[in-house]
């Protein structure tokens, strides 16, 4: 009886443990991703980063591609975070503070993440598989801004999501790659760049100026 009780905990805890050792690999391929590029990433890279006995991450994610995928999933899971708390109308003022406290989030706590992104970004570009999964991710977030621009009033909230996703990638990779680099972008800056774009999309933020 003992023994059957062990068995079933041990069958029961197997999922949480696989959840969380792909976790932990997933976290030291980004890393590994952000520190050496994408040609550092190696399976025996990611074990002796995530301090696992060889072969742990090949176990888990037998292929390349597969650690890619798992990569993304993990880059995207962890950039979205919690959903934000929103009225059901929020100003533009809320609107522009919100969004540009994600943009420096990202670009102080959420560095590497950020760097790992623009890696898996650029190999997509070769990889099919691999970009219809950035799509996919990406578009979570552009569905969420769109969200969050009908609740401030926006007309054509996909579009303009889309010319906001637009402007934050570029002042994010500007910040961290670009010219950009050393000026960095600080809070009042991001939401100042957020406000006067809300102020060409948004009825009310153009009439309060």
């Amino acid at each position: 009886m003992r023994n059957e009780k062990q068995e079933q905990g041990r069958r029961e805890h197997a999922p949480r443990d696989r959840a969380a050792r792909e976790a932990r690999i997933c976290a030291a391929a980004l890393d590994v991703v952000a520190a050496h590029g994408l040609r550092g990433l190696t399976h025996r890279a990611v074990d002796e980063r995530a301090g696992l006995p060889a072969g742990s991450t090949s176990y888990y994610f037998r292929t390349r591609i597969a650690l890619l995928m798992a990569l993304v999933d993990h880059v995207a899971a962890a950039d979205l975070g919690e959903p934000p708390q929103t009225p059901a109308r929020l100003s533009p003022d809320a609107l522009s503070r919100l969004i540009a406290e994600r943009l420096y989030g990202l670009l102080t706590d959420g560095r590497t993440r950020l760097l790992a992104r623009y890696e898996l970004s650029l190999e997509a570009v070769r990889r099919p598989e691999l970009r219809e999964r950035l799509e996919a991710s990406g578009a979570i977030f552009r569905n969420l801004l769109a969200e969050l621009l009908r609740s401030a009033g926006s007309p054509d909230p996909e579009r303009h999501a889309r010319q906001l996703v637009a402007w934050c990638d570029g002042m994010l990779y500007d910040t961290l790659a670009g010219a950009g680099t050393r000026h960095p972008a600080t809070r009042a800056d991001l939401a100042a760049g957020v406000h006067d774009l809300l102020r060409a999309v948004l009825p009310q933020a153009g009439a309060g100026n």
